[in-house]
């Protein structure tokens, strides 16, 4: 109980932003600070996808990867420091290598363009040149390479602190929790 009030009063802090906040819709993480109690919410999926990730990140743990490591970079934007925290699913000091593993339904249109993104901002953040993306799906394994490319990541946090970009995905809305009370929610037709 304990770790989810602490995790309560994280996600009320405006001055710490996590790395997906980057890669999603700024009005989100104005909702997320404003109720942060939807955030915390039971799923099977996510339980189905946390299992998975344990069991690649213990095998890759063997291959000398530190998993679920942590990065954190402060950031002054309009004259307030702010904390970018994050965690990187599995890093390679040695082999200077990120990565990142999802589950998915699917095959289907991967990468996944805001995968690709979070992937990108984590290189960017350990200075990294490579990274790989892992889809675990019903169907098997994929992965992808990426291949760091910068990114003004002092920008990227600037448009989120002032709620620039709402929805960042055009899909993103229909996933949003938020999507109910959200001003800025979008209906695909």
């Amino acid at each position: 109980m304990k770790e989810q009030l602490d995790r309560l009063e994280e996600l009320r802090n405006e001055r710490i932003i996590y790395v997906t906040d980057l890669v999603s819709c700024s009005h989100k993480l104005k909702l997320r600070r404003l109720y942060p109690e939807l955030s915390l919410r039971f799923e099977p999926g996510a339980v189905i996808g946390n299992l998975i990730h344990a069991g690649l990140e213990e095998i890759l743990s063997e291959e000398g990867y530190q998993v679920e490591y942590p990065v954190e970079r402060g950031f002054e934007v309009n004259g307030v420091e702010y904390i970018l925290k994050g965690r990187v699913d599995a890093f390679h000091p040695e082999k200077k290598l990120v990565v990142e593993i999802k589950s998915s339904r699917d095959t289907q249109n991967k990468p996944h363009e805001h995968h690709v993104y979070q992937l990108q901002v984590y290189l960017n953040l350990l200075e990294v040149d490579k990274g790989i993306l892992i889809y675990i799906t019903p169907d098997g394994f994929l992965e992808y390479s990426v291949e760091r490319e910068k990114i003004n990541i002092k920008a990227l946090i600037k448009t989120l602190v002032n709620d620039e970009i709402h929805p960042r995905w055009s899909w993103e809305c229909r996933y949003c929790l938020f999507r109910r009370i959200c001003s800025y929610a979008y209906v695909e037709k």
